[in-house]
């Protein structure tokens, strides 16, 4: 059978995130970028310095950055080379989705990745019903771990990330929730993931996946996810590893996704680097931390 193929086609136009100029470094005049968005939270990883912020309490809905919980879920709960047999519940009209067929069966693992890769819904869907039991008992597992974590701003109505009342999170929760996924190394490697070919388990069909994560062009990004609706904006996770530093960026309904990013991850690499070689070490912001 002929293969079902998703493309995604991305052209980058930033600044890598590594290019800073070294003029600017020297004479210490970079301007820190102004931010365009709802709410944003940006951190060191290493110290657990808040280097940015606006808004990171605000609750606000999450759109497919939900995935991420989704993930921890699964893969705390289920081993990611079980079988998943496709339910009809699973069949999903919302895009991104890789068009399941009820009674296909695929390794939890694939669906996973198609799911944080392409952010396919229906695979999100199938993965909840095949842990979970059903939608809403896996919803209560989703609600259940974000109460162990902490993320005392977070509530949720389902997996994927649909517009509904009552679904929400905030940029400082969604931060602290992926420093928890991305402790898993399948999670890891899939946030990373620019592309990769899945099938079902009798082979019978095959969908390459390709990121919809624009950032990951950059070397040094390491993930992590995506997410839009009408309602939440464009949204973005990205964390950025480079020559010892480690970055992980929360943004919601951010305008120029990717420019912003970008600029941002440079900003604070730099600002992390200075105070490295001066020897400032210490819990204290490295900025001032509430940005208009």
């Amino acid at each position: 059978m002929r293969a079902r193929r998703i493309v995604l086609i991305v052209a980058l136009t930033s600044v890598p995130c590594g290019a800073l100029a070294q003029d600017e470094v020297s004479r210490g005049t970079l301007d820190r970028p102004s931010i365009k968005a709802s709410a944003l939270y940006l951190i060191d990883t290493q110290s657990g310095r808040v280097l940015l912020q606006k808004d990171a309490t605000r609750r606000l809905p999450p759109a497919s950055l939900t995935k991420v919980m989704t993930a921890l879920v699964a893969l705390e709960s289920a081993s990611p080379h079980q079988i998943v047999r496709v339910d009809r519940g699973a069949i999903v009209g919302r895009a991104p989705r890789l068009g399941l067929r009820v009674g296909e069966q695929f390794l939890l693992r694939d669906l996973l990745a198609a799911m944080l890769v392409t952010s396919a819904n229906d695979a999100c869907q199938a993965v909840a019903i095949h842990v979970g039991g059903d939608p809403r008992s896996f919803i209560d597992m989703m609600n259940a771990r974000a109460k162990t974590l902490g993320l005392q701003d977070t509530h949720f109505t389902n997996a994927c990330g649909f517009d509904a009342t009552g679904h929400y999170s905030t940029a400082a929760d969604l931060a602290r929730l992926t420093e928890q996924a991305l402790q898993s190394p399948a999670f890891s490697m899939m946030v990373r993931t620019v592309e990769r070919d899945i099938a079902t388990v009798d082979g019978t069909r095959h969908v390459q996946l390709y990121s919809t994560n624009r950032l990951l062009l950059d070397p040094d990004v390491t993930g992590v996810k995506t997410g839009y609706t009408s309602k939440a904006g464009r949204c973005l996770i990205a964390s950025m590893s480079k020559d010892g530093t480690h970055l992980l960026l929360v943004g919601l309904n951010v305008l120029d996704r990717w420019e912003q990013a970008t600029q941002l991850l440079r900003y604070a690499q730099t600002l992390v680097r200075s105070a490295d070689e001066s020897g400032t070490h210490d819990d204290q912001p490295l900025v001032p931390v509430h940005v208009p």
